[in-house]
């Protein structure tokens, strides 16, 4: 049996590592490839060295980019954590207390559906429903509201001051529910003799939630950060949907590095997309590596 388990272990792996080395490694071993050329995806591609990331240091449009990716960094993963921690909280241990244990608020079940709905739907399908809700006329969802009441309406996706806080919130809107079920899956792995216990020596909600739930919860905040920070450097769909003439307007006002690469892949400067992709790589592993380093802490164990 021992001398027949890694032959089978062997032929069990060779094809799911065959299908990820040709559909994931190859194509990124060629984007490095690529980003040292000059094609248009036509005549065989020119090899020109460094020249493409020398661009890309004086390009501007790079550079607004990373700025914009660098708000997202701060703004997704710190405002979906908050929201879906206090949300998680309420649903798992923010009701009474009944025989001395704390459970969630009435409805606790339905409200775990209802956060979960966005999930169900594609990126693309909630940017264009933000369409409606951001329409700068009394036909929007928000702004119809605003002029019945004879305010002003808000330019949300044309101004560009919040245009891309208002990608924000969508973006915020769209992962809020997932990370809810997350951190009420986390939560409720959590013993209640713990909960019992602090509420016992006169813990309030407030202590419950900081002293008790955060810190049992760390390694699950960590991986939901690096998650959300890695979502931060995509933001394409919604971007390419909502900004104005879908390529990160009004004036680079919500451009990011997805955005930027498209619009050099349809212009047929596919070397200077590669490097930019490879740009786009760096800077996603070395803010995953970077979080993971900085957030990380000894393991609270429980039992």
């Amino acid at each position: 049996m021992r001398q027949g388990k890694y032959p089978f272990v062997i032929g069990f792996l060779a094809a799911p590592v065959a299908l990820y080395c040709v559909f994931v490694v190859s194509p990124v071993v060629q984007a490095f490839q690529l980003s040292f050329t000059q094609w248009r995806g036509f005549a065989p591609p020119k090899w020109i060295g460094l020249d493409n990331y020398r661009r890309l240091v004086e390009d501007g449009n790079f550079w607004k980019a990373i700025s914009h990716h660098a708000i997202l960094l701060v703004a997704l993963p710190l405002i979906t954590i908050v929201i879906s921690l206090f949300f998680s909280f309420l649903l798992n241990v923010g009701g009474r207390s009944r025989g001395g244990v704390t459970t969630g608020i009435w409805g606790s079940k339905f409200y775990r559906v209802v956060f979960f709905l966005p999930q169900v739907l594609a990126v693309a399908i909630i940017a264009v429903l933000f369409q409606t809700v951001y329409r700068p006329n009394e036909s929007g969802l928000i702004n119809g509201v605003l002029m019945k009441l004879g305010l002003d309406p808000v330019f949300f996706l044309v101004d560009k001051n919040i245009a891309l806080w208002s990608i924000i919130g969508v973006l915020v809107w769209q992962a809020v529910g997932f990370y809810v079920v997350l951190f009420s899956a986390g939560m409720s792995s959590i013993p209640s003799d713990i909960y019992e216990a602090a509420a016992l020596d006169g813990a309030g909600k407030f202590t419950l939630f900081f002293r008790v739930t955060l810190p049992l919860l760390w390694s699950t905040l960590q991986v939901a950060w690096v998650y959300l920070g890695i979502a931060a450097f995509d933001a394409f769909a919604v971007v390419n949907v909502l900004s104005i003439g879908n390529n990160g307007g009004p004036d680079g006002a919500t451009t990011v590095l997805a955005i930027e690469i498209y619009r050099n892949m349809q212009e047929s400067k596919l070397g200077y997309a590669s490097a930019m992709g490879v740009a786009l790589f760096f800077l996603s592993i070395t803010f995953a590596a970077l979080t993971l380093r900085v957030s990380r802490r000894e393991t609270v164990e429980y039992s």
